[in-house]
């Protein structure tokens, strides 16, 4: 019986906590020291995003929030990422922070700078790179992550927030 017990215990700590490859990464909040692991945020339809300030395409925040405030409580999560990969983002994270939050009104999670591109980029953006067959070029690429952790598509910049195309692979997968 203990053993029984012992067996169903450990397959129950398995089940609860597994989480994907790709969602098993670690990133550091935005203008803090708190660090969160993707796996928090499993069983979500995470839409990934490289962001930055200071772009032409800044303004797809409106759209990204908007999103955000349609689908969360259906289990959407939008991920804002900052770059400077392209130079385009401001310095000093704080500066990120108070730009998304006094312009935009962002309230979906906004993860530190990093590097999205390149044999330094953070390895979440690597494992993102490598299983959607796409690598950021610019600033606003979106990964859409369906509920089980693994992508299910890329998006270059140009696909807007409110583009037909986007929304309906996030209903899809909610």
């Amino acid at each position: 019986m203990k053993q029984l017990i012992l067996l169903f215990a450990a397959t129950l700590s398995t089940y609860s906590y597994s989480c994907s490859d790709l969602l098993n990464s670690e990133l550091r909040v935005l203008d803090s020291s708190e660090k969160r692991n993707m796996c928090e945020y499993k069983g979500d339809v995470l839409l990934v995003v490289n962001v930055a300030s200071r772009c032409g395409y800044t303004y797809q925040y409106e759209g990204l929030q908007a999103l955000y405030d349609k689908y969360k409580d259906q289990g959407l999560t939008i991920i804002g990422i900052p770059s400077r990969d392209f130079r385009q983002e401001y310095s000093e994270e704080s500066s990120v922070a108070e730009f998304c939050s006094t312009e935009y009104g962002v309230n979906f999670p906004m993860f530190a700078t990093t590097k999205v591109r390149g044999d330094k980029a953070h390895p979440f953006y690597k494992k993102l790179s490598a299983q959607s067959g796409m690598t950021p070029n610019w600033n606003f690429n979106k990964y859409l992550i369906d509920r089980n952790g693994e992508v299910y598509k890329g998006y270059r910049a140009k696909v807007k927030p409110d583009s037909d195309l986007l929304i309906n692979s996030i209903e899809k997968l909610l």
